[in-house]
């Protein structure tokens, strides 16, 4: 066991801070840098889709595929791969002219995707097992963080200095995250492999048949995909309705950053307390009540007709679906063997980042069709009910245990 663990932990959290303050401090306001880039306001729209959805996709595609170069090459490798290649990919978005151009710096970003899923697949092999939920809990709350940074630095620098900046300074932050990864992680250590799961003996095909088979891992994946929809169906649309809201375009950028970051505060706040429930008190049962909570909170996002109600409703938000991904993944954990753990996490990621494509997509359909404010009721439903369903796997579960 690493006696380190706790230092490597704090260490790739604060690498974590870097990269999600990173996406967050431009992700949200890629429109408006499509504006600055000369995009005519009508194509904006098109533009957006297209630069949000194509990282998504190709990250998608390839999270499996590093994911098993990391069971076979090392974890380590694939965390300093991936901050080499987000920090180039920064750098390009500081220097591009067109929406082409920003098309093609999120291409390369879709290529760079994995920091978060090397680092869990880190955290699940040095971590004690009766840890594992805190050492988890610990890099969500590193993720969380870098949200609540990314979108007040990114407002505040675009309002100060333009975009084109930011792009700059979020390179420098994951530079930052290379070094400290490259110089003062300790390599984890490498699991035995065995017959059934060694990434040298089997192929792509074989790791989803896996996954296919081991069901609990399967809805786990599933799960993934659905928390990062919940996330991002209003992504594409939130600035709008922000401003909607305010009833002025004026500061928009500023405000929205604001109102991303109340849920990301939340999370922040709440999910080493979440880790530690799931822990003692069952990661089913804290799946459920974090998934009912956020379906709960997105549901009377439908009502309020000024900002600052919407904003408490986001904080709100926030602070119960910052239980989620703890539990997920330290049920993952818990159903596959540790040489197996790098593909699994890659598979979250493929999952994340599907998840994530689809949300705008879908959010884009709806509002389109019904409106921006019947998304809320619509998502904070089917959240509702798959807490439900979550409550009576957690349900069948005790029994289990009681029987034995």
């Amino acid at each position: 066991m690493n006696t380190n663990w706790k230092r490597n932990t704090y260490l790739m959290a604060f690498c974590v801070v870097c990269t999600s303050a990173s996406y967050t401090m431009l992700i949200p306001f890629l429109p408006i840098y499509l504006l600055d880039l000369g995009t005519p306001e009508a194509d904006v729209p098109f533009w957006s889709s297209a630069v949000f959805s194509v990282t998504f996709f190709i990250a998608a595609i390839m999270a499996p595929v590093w994911g098993r170069i990391a069971d076979r090459y090392g974890r380590k490798k694939m965390a300093v791969r991936a901050c080499i290649g987000l920090t180039l990919s920064y750098a390009i978005g500081g220097l591009v002219t067109s929406p082409e151009g920003l098309f093609g710096m999120r291409v390369v970003q879709g290529f760079a995707n994995g920091f978060i899923a090397a680092v869990l697949a880190i955290t699940a092999a040095i971590a004690p097992k009766d840890q594992l939920g805190v050492a988890i809990g610990t890099i969500q709350t590193g993720q969380i963080t870098g949200s609540v940074m990314g979108p007040l630095l990114g407002g505040v620098l675009a309002h100060l200095v333009g975009m084109r900046l930011s792009f700059f300074v979020a390179a420098g932050f994951l530079g930052l995250a290379t070094v400290l990864v490259l110089r003062y992680l300790d390599a984890p250590p490498e699991p035995k492999h065995d017959t059934v799961t060694d990434a040298s003996q089997s192929g792509l095909a074989a790791d989803f048949r896996y996954a296919w088979h081991n069901r609990v891992l399967l809805s786990m994946l599933i799960l993934c995909a659905v928390v990062n929809m919940a996330n991002m169906v209003l992504q594409p649309v939130i600035s709008l309705y922000v401003a909607q809201l305010q009833g002025t375009m004026e500061n928009v950028v500023m405000s929205s950053g604001i109102v991303f970051s109340l849920g990301g505060i939340a999370g922040a706040l709440s999910t080493n307390a979440w880790g530690k429930f799931g822990q003692t008190r069952g990661f089913f049962r804290a799946m459920s009540l974090a998934f009912l909570g956020g379906g709960i909170c997105l549901c009377l996002q439908y009502f309020p007709t000024e900002l600052t109600a919407f904003a408490v409703l986001q904080f709100a938000f926030g602070l119960m679906m910052a239980g989620t991904m703890p539990a997920i993944n330290a049920v993952m954990v818990k159903v596959t063997p540790a040489d197996f753990h790098g593909r699994v996490f890659g598979l979250t990621s493929s999952a994340n980042q599907t998840g994530a494509m689809l949300g705008p997509i879908l959010g884009g359909i709806l509002s389109t069709a019904l409106g921006i404010r019947p998304i809320f009721l619509i998502t904070g439903t089917a959240l509702i009910l798959l807490a439900g369903a979550i409550g009576m796997r957690y349900r069948d579960e005790s029994r289990k245990s009681s029987e034995r």
